[in-house]
């Protein structure tokens, strides 16, 4: 795929590639299925200038940003400026072979960006550090002006604004897992896809951003005085028929860490010999009574990426899982000790389970949720098999719960 204009007649390409070939982005969470994009772009003017970069080898991204520069007559050693948005490895991974080809290139990066570049690359001379607001002419009635987005979701985040094409170069601000399917934009894909990309953009959020959400409402407020027309984010879609769709989106998915969410409930459950799955499914049948939207979800099975999504938006959980040597069961305790990571708050939540010879689970759960501000209802925990007033006292639960979450309105 070559190089495609953003605006017509603007002289600003995306230049960025898919990537297959991570199994798992960051370490973690998998992209392996749909993969991710890796969103560069070039600004031709007076002055040329490269916005963020691509990972180094593996699947020919640094290859394929060769060739795409090819695509609209510049070669590299042709770039004078290089804006480095955020140092995270996966927008600058070509870096140290990007220097040895173009030498000359001024890098561009916040205050706390500089060490980074030294730090990850080594690379310290025609390294510049911009101030917060500050502006590069580039020539041809281009005019660049630099943000910073502390937190969103590393220290050191800005963002560039092109104040001509009035396109905003966000790097992972409003960015999504997927690769792109083709189409590139969003008024060029069809609506199965751009629910793909909204439930990508969510697991996206929970996954990279979430605890950085107070961080997220302060960069969208400051980025409110800006005429915005087109976003163009460094993964997923680039947004330039209805930028304020995503922007709305991280509003909302912002709000969700410090609210509860949507009227839905997310089930989250593990078992070892079934006796917890039973329980779980007495849940759910008082769950329907109330007719709420309701997610289920089996760990260890469903990896952690797509429960912690689940659960981002939900503003009911259940929780149910077997007592294991006197603590919780451990595939359950690394989803929890995830959701501290990531600030899973404000949760209506009942907690079932089984124990065989004695339990602890409550006690370990109650320890791992302190700081979770979530409100409990239960538990519901039994030796062995439940019993008939066991199931009924779940089904009872799980409709008390529900009619908690319905009471909860709407944030779309």
């Amino acid at each position: 795929m070559g190089a495609e204009e953003v605006l017509s007649g603007s002289k600003v390409y995306w230049t960025g590639v898919n990537d297959y070939t991570s199994d798992l982005f960051e370490g973690i969470w998998p992209v392996g299925e749909y993969g991710v994009s890796i969103n560069s772009y070039i600004i031709k003017a007076e002055k040329t200038v490269l916005i963020d970069l691509v990972k180094a080898g593996g699947g020919g991204s640094s290859e394929n940003l060769v060739d795409q520069l090819a695509s609209i007559d510049l070669e590299p050693e042709e770039i004078d400026y290089l804006v480095l948005n955020h140092l995270e490895p996966d927008h600058t991974g070509f870096l140290s072979s990007f220097r040895r080809i173009c030498p000359n290139a001024e890098i561009i990066t916040s205050k706390k960006g500089v060490p980074l570049v030294k730090a990850f690359y080594g690379i310290s001379e025609n390294v510049k550090a911009v101030e917060d607001g500050e502006t590069l002419d580039i020539g041809d009635g281009k005019q660049l002006v630099f943000a910073y987005i502390p937190n969103v979701h590393w220290p050191e985040t800005m963002v560039t604004y092109e104040t001509s094409t009035k396109i905003l170069f966000s790097c992972d601000a409003f960015g999504s897992f997927g690769a792109l399917k083709g189409g590139i934009f969003d008024d060029e894909i069809l609506k199965e896809d751009h629910e793909f990309f909204e439930a990508e953009s969510l697991r996206y959020y929970a996954n990279i951003v979430g605890p950085f959400s107070n961080s997220v409402l302060k960069a969208i407020e400051k980025a409110g005085g800006l005429d915005i027309k087109v976003i163009a984010p460094s993964h997923g879609l680039i947004w330039r028929k209805n930028p304020e769709t995503i922007i709305n989106r991280y509003v909302r998915y912002a709000n969700y860490m410090n609210d509860y969410a949507e009227p839905k409930i997310t089930v989250i459950w593990g078992t070892m010999y079934g006796n917890t799955e039973i329980m779980m499914r007495s849940v759910l049948r008082g769950i329907a009574k109330e007719k709420v939207k309701v997610d289920v979800l089996k760990v260890p099975e469903t990896d952690v990426s797509y429960v912690l999504a689940k659960a981002w938006e939900s503003a009911g959980l259940v929780i149910a899982m077997p007592t294991y040597e006197y603590k919780i069961f451990p595939p359950m305790k690394y989803v929890l000790d995830i959701f501290d990571y990531k600030h899973v708050w404000h949760k209506k939540v009942l907690r079932v389970g089984s124990f065989g010879w004695s339990g602890g689970a409550e006690r370990h759960f109650e320890q791992t949720i302190k700081n979770f501000k979530w409100d409990c209802i239960g538990p519901l925990e039994y030796q062995g098999a439940p019993t008939e007033e066991d199931l009924k006292k779940g089904e009872q639960l799980g409709a008390e719960l529900a009619k908690e979450v319905k009471q909860i309105p709407p944030k779309k």
